[in-house]
């Protein structure tokens, strides 16, 4: 059986093996897991039923990560968009005063666009038109990104009313993160297979035996009805009936879509899959994490897309779909476990993240510095991220920048008009940003 998975899965040809999929599926899960329990709370607030929020998000979860693993052989999990779910419950219901249900037909609408944009192939020609230097500073502008979510949940990094963000007290759970992270660079340093994997173990013990994380009193727990949103989202379709509600389909597509592509381009690039600036097999990638948004939006969640914690797996050696199918597994299983998964605090996936960060900042070294029409707007997609909180955000200042920096060098004609086209409709789609 191993062999059959092995040959299907193409494992000696990407350099990889069974226990190194696995391993790396299952600290890709252990990475992103917080997302089970993050996006309920989120979405709870809209009025939609959190454990039916919880189902839902487990089930589309393993159905994304499933197709991706088998159609597209990538090791990029799949699930529910952090930012997305919070624009979901505190901006359209919330602020707008829109009803869940209606909200999740806005969804459902703009997945239906994800997926024909998908089949046409818009979406993949967008992603083969950006430079190779852009690409580079993707990858590189999402590992400071996730370097910062790791330092501001593990608590090394806060928010300051002076300077904006400062350092944190090491007090409490902080002593985890620190501990975790020493752990983790000196094994990594030391080359040690699975040190990311292993020092999450490690900080979860330690956190166990210090009382610091709580030993849970239930280890199964039934799987909670979706019975309250399940098809839901097509039912109210009608509900689409207004300018206002048709920018907020059109905010759901449009940061979606450039906060998915930003991520697969950026984990294409860590994983070395990026070969003559093209990403092989990457139209089958995209008909994944498009399909996923619909279901998801069926089952009853907010968006879905390409979960940039996938960066942890491919870290320690995840390079086919395999590593995506044991997290889907896991998804599954989870939904069934979930006391058992609050033992797996951010405080124990802080330290992955920020070391998966230093790991996707070598792709910078791509990124030709010494010339500065290109170096300007590398730069500010690679800071862009982590300082607007969003990737889609780095991608579209940076994407404004490219064409002007070129055109003032006089390299306009080097530029294509897809670029162009896409300074355009970023400018646009920043717009319609504000105008939500």
């Amino acid at each position: 059986m191993v062999n059959s998975i092995s040959k299907f899965f193409g494992f000696e040809e990407r350099g990889t093996n069974f226990k190194t999929e696995t391993l790396a599926g299952i600290t890709t899960f252990v990475s992103m897991v917080y997302i089970l329990f993050v996006n309920p709370n989120i979405l709870g607030a809209s009025g939609i039923d959190k454990g039916a929020v919880f189902t839902a998000t487990a089930l589309a979860s393993a159905f994304g990560c499933f197709v991706m693993g088998v159609l597209a052989n990538y090791p990029i999990a799949i699930s529910a968009s952090l930012g997305q779910n919070a624009f979901f419950a505190y901006s359209v219901c919330i602020g707008m005063k829109v009803p869940w249900e209606t909200a999740l037909a806005g969804v459902f609408l703009a997945s239906f666009i994800f997926v024909i944009l998908t089949a046409t192939k818009v979406r993949e020609r967008i992603i083969d038109a950006i430079p190779a230097d852009l690409k580079s500073a993707i990858g590189g502008g999402i590992g400071l990104f996730i370097a910062l979510i790791g330092l501001s949940e593990g608590g090394i990094i806060v928010s300051n009313k002076d300077s904006l963000v400062g350092l944190g007290a090491f007090t409490g759970t902080t002593w985890l993160t620190v501990f975790g992270l020493l752990v983790t660079l000196v094994l990594m340093s030391m080359r040690v297979p699975g040190a990311i994997f292993i020092g999450m173990v490690l900080n979860s013990l330690l956190g166990l035996f210090t009382g610091l994380i709580p030993v849970p009193h239930q280890i199964v727990s039934a799987m909670p009805s979706i019975k309250s949103t399940f098809g839901v989202a097509i039912a109210h379709v009608p509900d689409i009936n207004s300018i206002q509600l048709i920018v907020v389909v059109l905010t759901f597509l449009l940061v979606t879509f450039f906060d998915t592509a930003g991520t697969l381009v950026g984990l294409a690039e860590q994983a070395g899959f990026i070969k003559n600036n093209k990403i092989p097999n990457i139209g089958k990638a995209l008909v994944a994490d498009s399909s996923t948004m619909m279901v998801g939006s069926i089952l009853g969640t907010s968006p879905m897309g390409a979960f940039v914690e996938s960066s942890a797996g491919i870290a320690i050696g995840g390079r086919t779909g395999f590593t995506t199918i044991i997290v889907g597994i896991l998804f599954v299983i989870g939904a069934f476990f979930s006391p058992m998964l609050t033992v797996i605090t951010s405080q124990v996936t802080a330290p992955a993240l920020i070391i998966v960060g230093v790991l996707m900042a070598q792709s910078l070294k791509n990124v030709h510095w010494e010339q500065f029409e290109i170096a300007a707007p590398a730069f500010i997609t690679l800071v862009g991220m982590p300082f607007t909180y969003s990737i889609a955000d780095g991608i579209a200042l940076g994407f404004i920048t490219y064409p002007i920096t070129m055109i003032a060098a006089k390299r306009g004609k080097e530029v294509g008009p897809m670029m162009y086209a896409l300074a355009v409709i970023f400018v646009i789609f920043l717009w319609i940003l504000e105008a939500k």
